[in-house]
């Protein structure tokens, strides 16, 4: 849960400030900002969950991918830092000129692209890769013949 918390978050903020935009209601433009904000705290969470797991894997199949997928994380955590911050500081100074609220779609447009990229990386390490996969055969039990 740790990882698809914030993706959903992030996600449906991205959304919310869409329609805030296009509907003009304050609401959705607020709730996208809580959005932002609790979904860069749960990334940065799932970022440190990610390189707990993935350590020790220097080499071997899953490296690569595995290398692919934290680039894109790393790329996801710093775009929503910067999103989050620039939210902040505009919402806390009520600087509301067209231009900001342009700049900020655009970063949280590319904050989702990055979301989205860094999920299908992490599916491909789980259903490609069958990273974190245990397999584990049922017990059967004993098969002897007692007779």
């Amino acid at each position: 849960m740790i990882i698809h918390f914030p993706i959903a978050l992030l996600m449906a903020g991205f959304f919310s400030e869409l329609l805030g935009l296009i509907t003009k209601k304050e609401f959705f433009k607020n709730v996208a900002v809580f959005m932002l904000l609790l979904g860069a705290l749960g990334a940065i969470a799932a970022y440190v969950s990610g390189n707990m797991a993935g350590d020790g894997i220097d080499e071997g199949p899953l490296k690569q991918p595995l290398e692919r997928h934290e680039l894109a994380a790393t790329v996801t955590i710093w775009l929503a830092a910067v999103t989050a911050l620039f939210r902040v500081v505009t919402f806390y100074l009520k600087y509301s000129r067209s231009w900001v609220s342009w700049v900020f779609i655009v970063l949280f447009a590319a904050l989702t692209g990055s979301v989205a990229t860094t999920g299908y990386y992490g599916g491909q390490l789980v259903y490609k890769h069958a990273a974190g996969v245990e397999l584990a055969l049922p017990d059967f039990g004993d098969f002897t013949d007692e007779n």
